[in-house]
């Protein structure tokens, strides 16, 4: 196995090295500021959140605020994890 194949493939889109980004060190972050942050359309963002949700990388939360629909993003400890090891396999394919 190639240092390469040790890169974790759910993290190979921009967007989602994006939201991962983010969420990595801010608590709770909502749709709009994180499209805001990563420049995405709606349905970008939300698809793209939604494989990180069902990896289990990332909780999303849905709720009503007055009366509009609020969504927002947190990173799980077994997506810090993951994503800790991903960037940690970059450094190392970064060295070699």
């Amino acid at each position: 196995m190639g240092i390469i194949d040790k890169l974790n493939k759910d993290f190979e889109s921009r967007v989602r090295l994006g939201i991962m980004s983010v969420l990595m060190v801010n608590d709770w972050i909502d749709f709009t500021e994180m499209k805001t942050l990563l420049n995405s359309t709606d349905g970008n963002l939300a698809s793209h959140a939604t494989a990180l949700e069902k990896a289990k990388y990332i909780e999303i939360k849905k709720e009503f605020v007055g009366k509009k629909p609020k969504t927002s993003y947190r990173v799980t400890n077994s997506g810090r994890q993951a994503f800790t090891n991903h960037l940690n396999q970059l450094e190392h394919l970064l060295k070699n």
